[in-house]
């Protein structure tokens, strides 16, 4: 029973994030194009917001000054900035941690981007620098970055021979909400010319006609979002949208022949615009609400919308939350 109200806490948490997420994603500075498809309501971008207040200044303040700092320093103890250094070529060894390192480095970096809005520092803007520098050398020719797959030397043999389990998608989704924060705030494209590179590989890979297996762990749909609005190409957009409809496909039968590839637990059970329970991994659960209310966004398809309403009503309606005992 303790489980049970465990996870449907988290499922209630799943909806509040998602709705979160879908809120931060604003227009970025100096588009490169109209959009042809954009949301109804636009919101204000965040680097035009400015908070001074009370309570949450002094809390940004340790943010910019404690939190991100820390949490860099941490990249580089556990050997996940050094990743992309062995990468890059700039020293040698093997990986270092879990596959899916790589995001947790670019989270920081998206963070980073935010706190550089509110408080100009020049030394993280420079420790910016020099990150988005690496992770250029270490990019293949191609557009493909993924340290683990790249280290100690490069094996394009493994790329996407398991998209249940290894987070390739994962990660470069983290990289493009990194990159589009970066472009808002500085104006500078080093790191949005990383990202779309890795874009453009992404949708010459997936796509009609081409791979349709969605990925093990979504976010990735959230990032190609941001990419379209922050560069105006569509094609961003179309595969975000492309990846969301492959999930629970008949064509995409798991090992057991039944519907999807990996079950209830990554939400690949049955179509999303089916989808009327929050079920499975609340992280996962998030980005992928989160992906389909964006889509349903900039493309006005509603199905989209009648699913994640059906949703948050189960969530509403049927969970409970595990009270705390004081």
């Amino acid at each position: 029973m303790r489980d049970r109200n465990r996870q449907s806490s988290l499922a209630t948490l799943t909806i509040i994030l998602a709705s979160a997420l879908c809120s931060r994603l604003c227009p970025a500075q100096g588009q490169n194009a109209p959009l042809e498809r954009d949301y109804h309501v636009t919101p204000v971008p965040f680097n035009q917001v400015h908070v001074q207040d009370g309570f949450w200044t002094t809390r940004l303040q340790t943010n910019q000054l404690v939190t991100i700092p820390y949490c860099f320093e941490k990249c580089e103890e556990t050997g996940r900035i050094r990743n992309f250094e062995k990468a890059a070529g700039i020293m040698q060894g093997k990986h270092e941690g879990i596959y899916f390192n790589d995001s947790d480095v670019y989270k920081v970096m998206e963070g980073a981007a935010y706190s550089l809005q509110v408080h100009p520092d020049t030394m993280l803007r420079l420790y910016l620098d020099k990150l988005i520098a690496i992770m250029a050398a270490a990019q293949w020719e191609d557009g493909y970055l993924y340290t683990f797959y790249s280290v100690p030397g490069k094996q394009p043999e493994k790329r996407w021979t398991n998209e249940k389990d290894m987070h390739e998608q994962y990660c470069i989704g983290h990289m493009l909400e990194a990159a589009v924060a970066h472009y808002q705030v500085t104006g500078d494209k080093s790191f949005l010319d990383i990202a779309t590179r890795c874009g453009d590989y992404v949708c010459s890979v997936f796509g009609p006609g081409k791979r349709t297996d969605p990925p093990g762990h979504q976010e990735i749909e959230i990032g190609l979002c941001r990419l379209y609005r922050a560069t105006g190409d569509g094609k961003y957009l179309d595969t975000a949208k492309f990846l969301l409809d492959q999930r629970g496909r008949l064509g995409n039968r798991g090992p057991d022949g039944k519907t999807g590839l990996y079950g209830m637990y990554a939400q690949d059970h049955i179509p999303v615009t089916e989808q009327t329970e929050a079920v499975g991994h609340s992280v996962r659960a998030a980005y992928l609400y989160t992906g389909m209310a964006d889509v349903a966004a900039l493309t006005g398809d509603m199905k989209y919308v009648d699913a994640i309403d059906a949703i948050w009503g189960d969530v509403a309606a049927t969970k409970q939350i595990g009270r705390a005992h004081v």
